[in-house]
């Protein structure tokens, strides 16, 4: 069993809870997730099975879409609802939405981005969120990420009586984006604390949320043998590279990790930084261009006939 199911997580469970129980439900071991999502976000979560696995880090490469909210008025240890409140302040009248526009738009395109202390990022061999729970500062690292676009999404909503204001956005972002992140500097543009009140993950891998499975389709399917009609193939998580089709002796010596001429593939000027290797109409390889050897080497050997 070998193919892509773009799972739909519910809050409550963790991105490793939802491996486990695909594990469970189909029997399978070899079972990996693109992309981590936090228990208390849902939404899209490619899961590679099989001999699929090899290529999950090229489904994280797509780019992803959220949609969510943002409190101001308050921030918390996590940077979401799941933490303690560390900081308070009253808004005796709202955010006007030119303002909260303004500081969107400083957020977004190629910007650093420091991760929340409650992430699995490793300092020195240990996750940040080990260090937090026991009360240990640690210097973060910086990040650069790409934020395509950061959008309000309707009019916010002004809470006079605990002085806070709410606000739904669109967030397209590139991998290793910490959404939470994003949501705190917008309070910090401001001048007020914020938290993320809401995440939903709405397009991930290539997949959308309306073209999610959720675990009781999947169990469905099992008991009726027809799996095979949620599964997407191998070859959807590279579409975006270029596809070279094999003859029999090239795809000997690709079988044979051997290294490639750009003239074995009629390649243009420019050569194509990345390949698809196919024999029969099935994926065999992804080589890269060498630009020293000017050449294509195996990047990653799939052989999956």
């Amino acid at each position: 069993m070998d193919g892509i199911i773009p799972l739909y997580k519910p809050r409550g469970m963790t991105s490793f809870d939802c491996v486990a129980k695909m594990r469970g439900i189909l029997h399978q071991k070899k079972i990996g997730h693109s992309g981590t999502l936090d228990p208390n976000v849902d939404g899209v979560l490619p899961i590679c099975v099989g001999k699929v696995t090899k290529v999950v880090n090229y489904l994280m490469t797509s780019g992803k879409v959220y949609m969510g909210s943002i409190t101001f008025g308050f921030s918390t240890t996590t940077e979401d609802l799941d933490g303690e409140v560390v900081k308070k302040k009253f808004l005796k009248e709202p955010l006007t939405d030119d303002q909260i526009d303004q500081a969107m738009a400083e957020l977004t395109g190629e910007i650093i981005q420091i991760p929340p202390i409650y992430s699995a990022i490793k300092v020195n061999g240990k996750k940040l969120y080990e260090y937090a729970r026991q009360g240990i500062d640690v210097k973060r690292p910086e990040r650069k990420i790409t934020v395509q676009t950061f959008k309000r999404q309707g009019k916010s909503i002004f809470n006079s009586t605990d002085g806070t204001q709410t606000v739904n956005f669109e967030v397209q972002c590139s991998k290793g984006t910490y959404v939470r992140t994003l949501a705190v500097d917008v309070g910090k543009y401001l001048g007020i604390p914020a938290v993320m009140s809401k995440l939903t993950r709405v397009k991930s891998g290539g997949f959308k949320l309306s073209e999610t499975v959720t675990f009781a389709q999947l169990e469905l399917a099992v008991k009726h043998e027809n799996v095979a009609t949620l599964m997407y193939p191998l070859d959807y998580a590279l579409k975006m590279y270029p596809h070279f089709s094999l003859n029999e002796d090239l795809n000997r010596r690709v079988q044979n990790g051997a290294i490639l001429q750009r003239s074995n593939f009629k390649q243009p000027k420019n050569a194509a930084p990345v390949l698809v290797l196919t024999f029969e109409n099935q994926v065999q390889a992804l080589y890269q261009y060498d630009e020293q050897r000017v050449a294509y080497r195996p990047l990653t050997m799939l052989l999956l006939n």
